[in-house]
């Protein structure tokens, strides 16, 4: 690799953090000060983002900037050119630059194939290093064994409503439920809702172009391209299909069942291997049955987008899936996605997270249908029958109110803004 190509990168990297800090829009995610990771995540999430805000927090320690070591392998530069026996050309490059021991953080690794290997050797030389990832399989056991547990993993997620927020300038303040500051949450949540929280897509207007073309560069370069795919028109119906079918449990055979209906040729165990290549390249995620057994729980799943601007280009009457999908994204951020399941024996209950008692039901409105209303609140007493529930919400678009359920428990029906914004209370 030519090292005066490595040099300019290099020196670029230090330049894009000096220049960003103005800008930068805080996570909330806090790392470990010594800690290594590799952070995954769907592209455009902010995970160089959060690469730059580990700088600047550096910074501030006292490490000068020429110690750092940014590199993007998005660079056109790099892209197909370096190898992972090449990766150490980096240092050299480096050490012929400045004397210090560089803190490296690695942009996009995943595209150079045997990248483990070199960040193993990063670590047992004792370097603080940050990976950045767009496909789960940097998560994979195959890739932790030999990793050898010398990095800690995190997944970023787009913003959530209060990081929207801060980015939109909207500050909680004291008695934030009240009032005018309650009117301007109420109007950006709106578009929050409907747009989702890519922080890139707050600098263009064209919203639906700009997630449309994110959508296209996933579809094409993270899955079919690199799982060397050749039926494009079967992998774009089963992400259809799991759109059309957000809110609702659902098999491999239906949806192939459903993609075949349109004259498209595949088969179950195609789907199958459709949605895990969208999970891997994190466009969606999945919820199993609690009351299920095993083999339905492989089969048979809740399927929903890591952000509802993704979710809402592919539906003409999105608010009802948007407002589930919106739940589900903050309930697995905020518990993983081991923690949160659905319930579905007899009655269904959207979301059940068992460590907390807690349980939730997203609908878009309780007083538009009274049978939907008792539906919604009957799920949830019978759950609680079962697996002794703390706490019970029905989540609606802008409904609020607390209620004594036929057995005695409260539930609370709480607008999603709000909801979205439970820590801050």
């Amino acid at each position: 690799m030519d090292k005066i190509v490595l040099k300019n990168i290099i020196r670029e990297g230090q330049e894009d953090i000096a220049a960003v800090e103005a800008e930068l829009i805080k996570r909330s995610l806090v790392f470990e000060s010594n800690g290594r990771y590799v952070i995954t995540g769907i592209r455009h999430a902010g995970k160089s983002y959060l690469l730059y805000q580990k700088a600047l927090e550096l910074i501030q320690q006292g490490h000068r900037l020429e110690e750092i070591l940014y590199i993007n392998f998005d660079d056109e530069r790099l892209y197909g050119v370096i190898t992972a026996e090449e990766l150490d050309d980096i240092l050299q490059a480096y050490a012929s630059m400045y004397p210090h021991k560089p803190i490296l953080l690695l942009d996009e690794i995943q595209n150079i194939d045997g990248w483990e290997h070199f960040a193993r050797r990063l670590a047992n030389r004792k370097y603080i290093v940050m990976i950045t990832g767009s496909n789960a399989r940097m998560l994979s056991k195959d890739m932790a064994t030999v990793l050898g547990n010398r990095y800690l993993d995190e997944q970023v997620f787009p913003y959530s409503f209060p990081e929207y927020l801060r980015a939109k300038g909207v500050e909680l303040g004291s008695n934030w439920q009240y009032g005018a500051r309650r009117n301007e949450i109420i109007l950006t949540f709106g578009e929050y809702f409907g747009w989702g929280g890519f922080p890139e897509l707050l600098l263009y207007n064209n919203k639906r172009k700009w997630l449309n073309q994110l959508y296209e560069k996933i579809l094409l370069g993270d899955i079919i391209q690199r799982h060397k795919l050749k039926n494009e028109m079967a992998v774009r119906l089963t992400y259809k299909r799991l759109a059309e079918t957000v809110k609702h449990p659902v098999a491999y055979n239906r949806i192939a069942n459903l993609v075949k209906s349109t004259g498209v040729n595949t088969t179950p165990a195609s789907v199958m291997d459709y949605v895990d290549y969208a999970r891997e390249a994190f466009l969606v995620f999945s919820l199993n049955n609690y009351a299920s057994k095993f083999t339905e729980k492989e089969t048979v799943k809740k399927h929903y987008f890591v952000d509802n601007g993704l979710l809402r280009i592919f539906l003409s009457d999105p608010d009802t899936a948007l407002l589930e999908n919106i739940c589900a994204v903050d309930l697995r951020t905020r518990y993983g996605e081991d923690r949160v399941w659905f319930w579905n024996r007899n009655v269904e209950v959207d979301f059940f997270v068992p460590e907390d008692k807690l349980a939730v039901q997203a609908c878009y409105s309780t007083s538009a249908d009274v049978n939907t209303f008792e539906r919604e609140v009957k799920a949830l007493v019978e759950l609680d029958k079962v697996h002794r529930l703390d706490r019970m919400v029905i989540v609606t678009f802008d409904e609020e109110r607390t209620f004594k359920a036929e057995n005695g428990a409260d539930i609370e029906i709480i607008p999603v803004w709000k909801w979205l914004l439970r820590s801050a209370e």
